[in-house]
């Protein structure tokens, strides 16, 4: 059994800067998709999922049209969420982030991501290829389920929008991180979505 699951995070939403909390892809934002499409054309997918959202629908139809062997569904365990909040070891860094989240908020996305834990990487007979194409944030706490981190620690696990991770599991064995926030496939002036300017 070998089972690797592809990350993605959605293209650049237009008028993100705005802060409206979802819309269609900018003009960036599609031709991000599209070099991920051509990134991913070679990999046997299985499956495919999406995050209902507009902006990540939208990055799964583009990487469809390169795809034709799947059909991406969209799946409500792939929302934009806040998977978990305050730990006793969270940095006080991150206070001013918490601080601005509800309680009900909070519980919605635990509970979320529970379930998001519990559908994608529980372990499967056979050889899978599947694509989720959701968030930062539950990019950030798959990651951080699949290596058994600390609970904060999703919080300082970032995607690019169209960066790409990949987790591998082998029968038995643990998850294995393969590539994180991979941007490869985007020129310099196409990497955008990181919370802070940073070399890559």
């Amino acid at each position: 059994m070998s089972h690797y699951l592809y990350l993605v995070r959605h293209g650049e939403q237009q008028h993100a800067e705005h802060g409206l909390p979802d819309g269609p892809l900018s003009a960036r934002g599609r031709r991000q998709a599209q070099l991920l499409a051509e990134r991913l054309g070679g990999v046997p997918m299985t499956a495919a999922w999406h995050s209902p959202l507009q902006r990540a629908a939208e990055t799964a139809q583009i990487i469809a049209e390169r795809m034709p062997a799947v059909i991406p569904e969209p799946s409500s365990l792939l929302f934009d969420c806040v998977p978990s909040g305050r730990t006793p070891e969270t940095p006080s860094a991150f206070d001013p982030f918490f601080g601005s989240i509800t309680e009900a908020e909070i519980e919605a996305g635990e509970a979320q991501m529970a379930d998001a834990a519990a559908e994608f990487l529980s372990p499967k007979r056979g050889d899978h290829h599947e694509l989720l194409i959701t968030h930062n944030f539950v990019i950030g706490w798959l990651v951080r389920e699949a290596l058994q981190a600390p609970a904060w620690r999703w919080v300082s696990i970032n995607q690019a929008n169209g960066g790409l991770t990949v987790l591998h599991q082998r029968a038995g064995r643990p998850w294995s991180l393969i590539t994180h926030n991979d941007l490869a496939h985007l020129p310099m002036e196409l990497r955008t979505g990181l919370p802070e300017p940073h070399i890559v």
